[in-house]
């Protein structure tokens, strides 16, 4: 889903037990007119809508519009169309079009039309979602369920969420899944009026991008998939993955701190750092920061530590502020900043449900979450509550998809994915599933890597193999479960300022790709 991050600025083909949902006979789409959106940092960037059918098996049906973005090709021929996607489920993809057309090579850049786009449900597009404005306002029970009657204020919080989905979109939540929105983007390829596309996806995105090429096989060019996910977890086994994956990366920002004991003060043995962050917990759960920062808020403020280690030093001021002097304007700041979700957090979260808990079947036994949220609490502590209360409308859920698509593809061309060995939000395993899952795909591996996002985002290793995929369709020459493998980037170090530089290439990504994604 997209959350405020201040601190940067086929009737069709059955799909392996799931019907695709698009007719033969879809009318042609009327032409796009696009018009200039320019920002400051994106001047080129021009935007237009599109109409869709709410349900693609009945293209005569409900319409339903989809904002764009393009950064036009300037070279004098062109590969066709680069569609971006930042994610989510959730994620606008509109600024990210400028954003990949300018941290691309620019010779590689001017010969895409690079778009990106809000999926249904989200931001511009219309409807957009907002299942229960402020759902996520401080202060929250605490998510640890210690006594029956924290377990009951969260689950009816919960099934709340889903019940105002329900009566607010009822009539739009049957259609919120992966599926349609893949042929969302088959619509947009025909808007473009365009043979194939080419498509980058991250996080979410990538599983969005298999989900088509295995709808439309030929109509992709293409396809690049950084941090991805494990499209045979989809998605309650993914949750779980991520939440054990998740407490090992707030160990290594507590580890950090840890080295960096002469700036924070905090200790040079990792465990006792980790120590002192559990006790601020407990102490926030009795009295919140500026009545506004408790347990709950203190997990989503570190949870985007884990997505990218750029937090890592704006995090580490605000609990060293805390735990030597009580200051709490620090911590307030950082969750302001890092987790507190405005309106587009509000869209963010209800699109981030409604694909999720309509892509599949979710368990609707809460003694099974339950007992599987313990089992990763007892040694995964961190995130594993945190996260089970995020996706818990799903057990309420008034659709959901029998099965997932399957996404096993040897008709499609050679793709191309990244990801990296320690990422928390869509650890390793899933990118050598996929990487094994579509046949002829090539999987470039960052050694170390923690962030999640990892293209155009400062590691030039990275980029080279990207840049040179999207210029001419060159693929490293490996093999095994790493075609290549490249350094990681170097962890940051204490600055003099509290944050990375919002300008810095990986801080300005990864405010684009947001977090839960």
């Amino acid at each position: 889903m997209t959350r405020r991050a201040a601190v940067l600025c086929a009737a069709a083909a059955v799909l392996a037990g799931s019907v695709t949902g698009v007719p033969a006979q879809a009318a042609a789409p009327a032409p796009l007119t696009w018009k200039k959106c320019a920002t400051a940092d994106y001047p080129a960037l021009q935007c237009a809508s599109l109409e869709v059918p709410l349900d693609h098996t009945d293209p005569s049906g409900r319409r339903i519009t989809l904002a764009l973005s393009r950064v036009p090709h300037t070279a004098r021929t062109s590969e066709g169309p680069l569609l971006v996607n930042p994610g989510g489920p959730g994620g606008s993809g509109l600024t990210l079009a400028g954003f990949v057309a300018s941290a691309l090579p620019k010779d590689v850049a001017a010969r895409y039309d690079v778009v990106g786009f809000d999926p249904r449900g989200v931001g511009r597009s219309s409807p957009a979602l907002d299942c229960a404005p402020g759902h996520f306002k401080p202060v929250r029970p605490d998510t640890v369920p210690d006594t029956p009657a924290l377990e009951q204020a969260n689950l009816e919080r919960a099934r709340s969420f889903a019940a105002d989905c329900r009566k607010r979109y009822g009539d739009v939540l049957p259609y919120m899944d992966t599926v349609s929105a893949a042929q969302d983007v088959d619509a947009i390829r025909a808007a473009l009026g365009a043979p194939r596309i080419s498509y980058f996806g991250y996080s979410y995105g990538t599983y969005l991008g298999a989900v088509y090429a295995k709808l439309h096989p030929d109509r992709v060019r293409r396809l690049v998939l950084d941090s991805v996910v494990d499209p045979t977890g989809v998605w309650y086994a993914d949750n779980l993955g991520q939440e054990r994956a998740f407490d090992d990366r707030h160990r290594a920002l507590m580890a950090w701190i840890a080295k960096y004991d002469a700036t924070y003060r905090l200790g040079k043995d990792p465990a006792k750092v980790e120590a002192e962050w559990y006790a601020m917990r407990t102490a926030l759960a009795r009295k919140p920061a500026g009545g506004r920062v408790g347990a709950a808020e203190l997990e989503d403020t570190f949870i985007p530590g884990g997505y990218y280690n750029g937090y890592w030093p704006a995090l580490a001021e605000a609990f060293a502020a805390y735990a030597h002097d009580k200051d709490t304007e620090p911590l307030v700041e950082a969750y302001d900043d890092l987790a507190g979700a405005d309106t587009s957090g509000d869209n963010g979260y209800s699109v981030y449900t409604a694909v999720q808990c309509g892509d599949t079947a979710w368990p609707h036994d809460w003694a099974r979450w339950r007992q599987d949220a313990w089992a990763v609490y007892a040694k995964s502590p961190f995130m594993a509550w945190n996260n089970a209360w995020y996706n818990a409308p799903c057990v309420f859920w008034p659709t959901g998809r029998t099965q997932p698509p399957d996404v096993a593809n040897d008709k499609l061309p050679p793709a191309l994915l990244f990801q990296a060995t320690d990422d928390a939000a869509t650890p390793y395993a899933g990118g050598v599933a996929a990487h094994r899952l579509l046949a002829r795909s090539r999987l470039v591996v960052e050694e170390g890597g923690g962030n999640h996002g990892i293209t155009l985002s400062g590691n030039a290793c990275l980029d080279r193999y990207l840049s040179a995929y999207l210029a001419d369709g060159t693929l490293p020459r490996g093999s095994g479960p790493a075609d290549a493998v490249c350094a990681k980037s170097p962890d940051p170090t204490p600055p003099s300022s509290k944050a990375a530089s919002p300008s810095s290439r990986g801080s300005v990504l990864h405010a684009l790709l947001g977090f839960r994604g």
